[in-house]
């Protein structure tokens, strides 16, 4: 489906999994790409790494950013969010005006073209809604079935996968920083469980769903799974200096978070499926 003769565009290509998408698209000489992302810091060095990205600075609330993003281009890959599901809790308008506004804004402009694809990056805190970050991803979900009721002369898809690993905002890299330097870890309920995978692996799903996605279904995979207790135990087993004592304060579960999480509506809970051992976790981290 990709066409290195052809441009595209990445939406939030400053963020975490953005880089990593540029990097295959890369390898796969596919550098017609122009991207609209409102993290100023971070575009800076995703310029230097990536000459050939056109750059477009601003947010995908704002209509103009993203008529000027979508000039001349075959397909969309939209990542732009805002993720951070406590934050969402407290910051409700931000989150709303990113994931669900700024989704809307980006798929009413392609009521009108002929794209070859436009997918769009869910998450598994859509498949049973207890907080913000979840209810605007459901949302962003709603309106992509809704364009592809509109406009069957684009390919809506919508791909749909829990946690990556060292993501931003990661438990990950608190607890890496915290553990190095023996402080105290702070953990919400050590017998949650959570889907994990690599950003890699994240990346492959994109292309995967591309590839076999028929309609706006959420494209899943089939992912283990990690409990907390195990995680914080294999990452002091790596980061925790020898001789250190691992210092814990347990404070129960936020707004916004379940126990065990699942992927579909229907599929089965993170406690269900195959998990990680904590040496395999080891070498993921």
């Amino acid at each position: 489906m990709l066409d290195k003769n052809k441009r595209y565009l990445i939406t939030g290509a400053a963020g975490f999994l953005g880089e990593a998408l540029l990097e295959r698209l890369e390898d796969l000489g596919i550098t017609n790409l122009v991207t609209v992302s409102r993290n100023e810091g971070n575009l800076v060095e995703i310029a230097q790494k990536f000459p050939f990205l056109e750059i477009i600075p601003g947010d995908i609330s704002n209509p103009h950013c993203l008529y000027k993003g979508l000039k001349d281009v075959s397909g969309v890959f939209h990542l732009a969010a805002f993720k951070h599901v406590g934050l969402a809790e407290t910051h409700v308008r931000e989150c709303v005006s990113s994931n669900t506004v700024g989704s809307m804004n980006l798929l009413d402009m392609t009521l009108d073209k002929k794209l070859d694809f436009i997918i769009g990056i869910s998450t598994d805190k859509a498949a049973q809604v207890v907080g913000v970050y979840g209810a605007t991803k459901l949302l962003m979900e709603g309106l992509f079935r809704e364009c592809e009721q509109l406009n069957p002369k684009t390919k809506y898809r919508i791909v749909r996968y829990g946690n990556v690993l060292y993501s931003t905002g990661s438990v990950l890299c608190k607890w890496k920083n915290l553990l190095s330097e023996g402080k105290e870890v702070i953990v919400t309920d050590l017998d949650a469980t959570r889907f994990f995978w690599s950003r890699e692996q994240a990346i492959d799903l994109i292309f995967s769903c591309l590839k076999n996605a028929e309609d706006t279904t959420p494209y899943c995979p089939d992912m283990k799974s990690m409990k907390i207790g195990d995680m914080l135990q294999a990452m002091s087993n790596k980061y925790l200096p020898e001789g250190g004592e691992l210092k814990i304060r347990t404070i129960g579960l936020q707004p916004g978070e379940n126990l065990h999480e699942k992927i579909l509506e229907e599929g089965p809970y993170s406690n269900e499926v195959e998990m990680y051992s904590i040496s395999e976790i080891e070498d993921l981290i």
